[in-house]
């Protein structure tokens, strides 16, 4: 059986994300890759409930720290039920989000330290991780437009202050830089088809299709 492969695609709101996890999926189905298109917080039972007490409501419904938690214990769930059998069957999997967003979202957002995330981290991945990430990059006004527009009840981090986006953003470039081997900045501003091309350059690279 050949092993399975895991694709994250990261970013702030807006960038698109959503929907180029689908249309990658659908372009490796394509291809003949048998495929499983997930999300976070969410992509499990158990992780869809908590995904509604994190991503809905007034922005200070959570502390830091518990919002981190509620993250963590959505991704333990997601990883036991969805992600990790699926890469067992030599399935691929692309999830939309995973843990970059913790160190983006709740790290530099909401200025829980590093190190608690790192700890937390290692204690509930113990050093999994995606074989490529591609993070998508927009400016904030751009991605807050965009997902203003969308609507929708899940708008809990679209509410919150202009400079909480910027220093997201500022992390998933950090991210990306730091980190070569694993990621891929895709610029999210061009048009939709044209990102989804740059994504499927990356990806065939990244595992020589």
């Amino acid at each position: 059986m050949n092993p399975g492969r895991f694709i994250s695609l990261e970013g702030g709101e807006g960038t698109g994300k959503s929907t180029q996890a689908r249309r990658l999926a659908a372009q490796l189905h394509a291809y003949g890759i048998d495929t499983v298109l997930t999300r976070e917080p969410g992509g499990s039972s158990g992780a869809e409930q908590i995904r509604k007490l994190v991503v809905e409501g007034e922005g200070g419904r959570w502390t830091p720290i518990t919002e981190t938690l509620l993250v963590y214990a959505a991704r333990a769930d997601h990883i036991a039920r969805t992600i990790g059998p699926a890469l067992a069957r030599g399935q691929w999997v692309i999830t939309d989000r995973f843990n970059d967003s913790t160190f983006a979202y709740q790290g530099a957002g909401r200025g829980v330290p590093r190190e608690t995330i790192r700890r937390i981290d290692a204690a509930v991945l113990d050093d999994f991780k995606p074989d490529l990430t591609l993070i998508l990059d927009l400016p904030v006004e751009v991605g807050l437009a965009r997902a203003t527009a969308r609507g929708g009840a899940e708008n809990r981090f679209e509410n919150m202050q202009k400079d909480f986006h910027e220093r997201m953003r500022a992390a998933f470039l950090d991210i990306a830089r730091k980190q070569p081997d694993r990621c891929r900045l895709i610029d999210a501003a061009d048009n939709e088809d044209a990102v989804a091309a740059a994504i499927w350059a990356a990806v065939k690279a990244r595992f020589d299709l």
